[in-house]
């Protein structure tokens, strides 16, 4: 009786454990969102979870009204390339670049109410963008829709407003299907409510469901592929940049404004839409405008390329251009990346106008800076020509960063190093006058 319990529940056992093992892996991603860098980001790094844990189908749950041409098709060629089977299921919307990677998928399963087309190619006004790109889309909406074995004709009418099509559509509209419609012409499997339900149409029930999500680092960057951040990132680079020489060897501004440039740089550069000659020519740009700041006299030359090479590199890095072929880069994003970067450096200027003045009272700043009055009662003077202190000695009264102060024969002096720093208390020697400042090293 003992034995026959016990092959019972080895029995049982391995039941379970079978039935486990033949769980199908699905992984739902989301696009819910506007179709641009970073969702195609959001779909390479779901399609890749997809490979890693070997899932048997996907389901893009889709609710998008469009977004950026080029970023859709990089996304319907991402889906076109996958080895399993992808599913999509229109939970509300799917316009325009929407209804393109809707055409990609394997099957589409739509919502009751749910939409699905109006692919017409529009600038960031809201106006119809000119008819290369229209002509672009209709041939990426057709050679998809033959790929998937969808009517090629109704997947142009949802571009074109001019193609006529027999009781589908007349000319002088674009097509966007309801749930019914989409089923009745093909466009759409079945109508359903739930992902669950899109299983079990397909006889899948042993199964388990990965929704993918972004990790912290990933959400990070996401949120910095975005121009109006992008635009207060290059106002931090110039404020840094600009603090630091008003207050040398303090680290903290230079390395503010290092921490902005690689938030700036990384996420576009992960992304796809930074290539390397675009961050050389910024970095280019930067080293011409140092050496006209503190190298060559005057501003000529080095200082107009340094500007121009700097602004146009700043906005090159936001667009997916093609080495300056700007040909499928919408109007909207040109414009967009513009304001950030122009807006940025205008920012940084205005703040350091504005800004600098009232930065030098903060309590912070007086405590990296010297803001002090130095009053003769207190012991501090101002060496006279006349009076010969070459070659004599003292301590250091501040630390020397180069500049700074010096106390000699019990009197403070103004002084500075040939470029070395040196700090509070050491001892030094005057090596020469210019003006009213000692020159110094230490000994």
């Amino acid at each position: 009786m003992m034995k026959r319990k016990l092959l019972f529940f080895v029995c049982v056992l391995f039941s379970m454990v079978a039935v486990a093992q033949s769980k199908e892996k699905v992984m739902v991603m989301d696009i819910k969102a506007e179709i641009d860098p970073r969702m195609l980001r959001y779909v390479k790094l779901s399609l890749e979870h997809a490979e890693k844990i070997k899932a048997d189908y996907v389901i893009i749950d889709m609710d998008t009204y469009g977004g950026v041409l080029t970023d859709a098709k990089e996304i319907v060629d991402l889906i076109m390339d996958f080895k399993k089977p992808i599913w999509v299921f229109i939970n509300s919307d799917a316009a325009s670049a929407g209804a393109l990677i809707s055409i990609a998928c394997d099957s589409i399963y739509m919502s009751p109410g749910a939409s699905i087309g109006a692919a017409t190619v529009v600038e960031g006004d809201g106006k119809a963008a000119p008819d290369k790109y229209q002509s672009y889309m209709r041939s990426i909406m057709r050679s998809t829709a033959e790929e998937n074995h969808r009517d090629p004709r109704i997947a142009e009418g949802m571009v074109d407003e001019r193609i006529a099509i027999d009781s589908i559509k007349q000319a002088g509209k674009v097509i966007t299907f309801t749930t019914n419609e989409a089923i009745k012409y093909r466009y759409c499997e079945a109508k359903v409510n739930s992902i669950e339900e899109i299983l079990s149409r397909n006889k899948i029930e042993h199964y388990e469901i990965d929704h993918f999500q972004l990790g912290a680092t990933e959400k990070i960057i996401a949120f910095f592929l975005n121009p109006f951040i992008s635009g207060l990132l290059i106002l931090c680079i110039l404020g840094g940049i600009y603090f630091e020489f008003q207050a040398p060897g303090t680290l903290f501004p230079i390395a503010a404004a290092l921490v902005a440039l690689l938030l700036y740089l990384i996420p576009y550069y992960l992304n796809g839409l930074a290539q390397y000659w675009e961050i050389i020519a910024l970095f280019i740009g930067i080293l011409l405008l140092l050496a006209e700041i503190f190298i060559i006299p005057g501003f000529g030359v080095a200082g107009i390329a340094g500007i121009t090479l700097t602004v146009v590199s700043l906005i090159l890095i936001m667009l997916n251009n093609d080495f300056f072929n700007f040909e499928f880069v919408p109007l909207g994003d040109i414009v967009k990346a513009t304001f950030a970067a122009v807006g940025g450096i205008t920012g940084g200027a205005l703040l350091l106008f504005f800004g600098g003045a009232k930065l030098t009272q903060t309590k912070a700043f007086k405590k990296i800076a010297l803001t002090d009055t130095q009053e003769s009662a207190s012991g501090y003077s101002v060496n006279a020509e006349s009076k010969d202190m070459i070659g004599k000695t003292g301590i250091t009264h501040t630390v020397l960063r180069p500049s700074g102060k010096v106390l000699i024969e019990g009197e403070v002096y103004d002084a500075f190093t040939r470029g070395e720093y040196i700090q509070k208390g050491e001892p030094i020697e005057v090596v020469s006058t210019e003006g009213v400042t000692l020159r110094v090293k230490g000994i």
